[in-house]
């Protein structure tokens, strides 16, 4: 059996504590990069890139990175680190709800050739009612 480890990418901010993450974005709300929260590091492409190679000289196959409004968007946040990793696969988290089932597949198509397969697929069908509404998702959760 073999096992394959994932990392996390912390797209919305990085802090000492799972609870402070996430301050650094205003909940999604503000997106105010001018005054963070002290300790909480942005999520630039610099720090991103700094933690994808680091993944994946330690031999983690694949970061996993969020949805939500709390955080930078996915999809082009991975493909842009994809230029600075040679084998790191990103699981990118996915909300198909909110998009055409053929933009997502020519976009998940598209990702592919451009990383050389590196492209996985996390599928998010719910989460918190009130994000999930930002979304125009007005189902619940369940």
């Amino acid at each position: 059996m073999t096992v394959h480890l994932h990392w996390f990418l912390p797209t919305g901010g990085d802090g000492r504590t799972l609870v402070d993450r996430h301050a650094y974005t205003d909940g999604g709300i503000k997106r105010s990069r001018i005054t963070p929260v002290s300790g909480v590091r942005a999520p630039d492409i610099e720090y991103l890139a700094q933690i994808a190679k680091a993944a994946e000289q330690l031999g983690f196959e694949a970061v996993l990175t969020p949805t939500g409004t709390w955080c930078e968007d996915a999809w082009l946040t991975t493909v842009a680190l994809a230029q600075h990793t040679e084998r790191l696969k990103f699981l990118v988290a996915f909300r198909p709800g909110v998009i055409s089932p053929v933009l997502a597949a020519q976009m998940a198509a598209t990702y592919q050739r451009i990383t050389r397969g590196r492209l996985l697929l996390n599928v998010v069908t719910g989460g918190d009612s009130t994000e999930q509404r930002r979304f125009g998702d007005h189902l619940d959760h369940d």
